[in-house]
């Protein structure tokens, strides 16, 4: 089952991560809205090797039939391999490309405020509190669980819909 963990793992974490450190390296940081839009769906599609995995197991060791909570434990631990390898290309993305994600999204977020006609007052406050977060963000122990928490959750629901999903041997039964 391991094998089948790193297996699912490596390549949901490959899915999801060398797109993000291609569009690094070439585009840099996509606009807002759309870098979560693609991002998410990127992140979906990669877990949904999640399900994959889990329905190999349950249909070629387990002859058809898998319990909601090893399903989901299997799920889980796809998750976490995919999410280190994320978190992992993001690093390697940000290290080669020279790219300073902190000061992007907060330049991006002033930005947004001063055209939504946001006061000096307010903009200097939202300034000083953006410079504090970037600060955190350099160091290592803040921006790796930060990094870590975009993708894990998504991995944990689709973890609890596949074992919900799989638990059923009348779903998507082998053939």
């Amino acid at each position: 089952m391991l094998r089948q963990i790193l297996t699912y793992g490596a390549v949901a974490g490959l899915i999801v991560g060398v797109p993000m450190f291609a569009m690094t390296l070439t585009v840099g940081h996509l606009p807002m809205p759309w870098g979560m839009v693609v991002g998410y769906l990127v992140m979906l599609i990669a877990l949904s090797a999640v399900f994959l995995g889990v329905k190999r197991r349950r249909d070629r060791d387990l002859g058809g039939v898998i319990r909601f909570w090893p399903a989901l434990g299997m799920g889980l631990a796809i998750s976490l391999v995919a999410s280190i390898l994320y978190v992992l290309s993001w690093e390697a993305a940000t290290a080669i490309s020279g790219l300073d994600f902190a000061a992007e999204y907060g330049e991006t977020m002033l930005a947004q405020k001063r055209a939504e006609g946001a006061s000096a007052a307010e903009l200097a406050e939202m300034s000083a509190e953006l410079q504090a977060w970037s600060v955190q963000y350099q160091n290592p122990l803040f921006r790796l669980p930060m990094t870590f928490s975009e993708i894990f959750p998504v991995g944990v629901l689709v973890s609890l819909i596949t074992a919900a999903l799989l638990r059923n041997s009348r779903f998507m039964p082998a053939r």
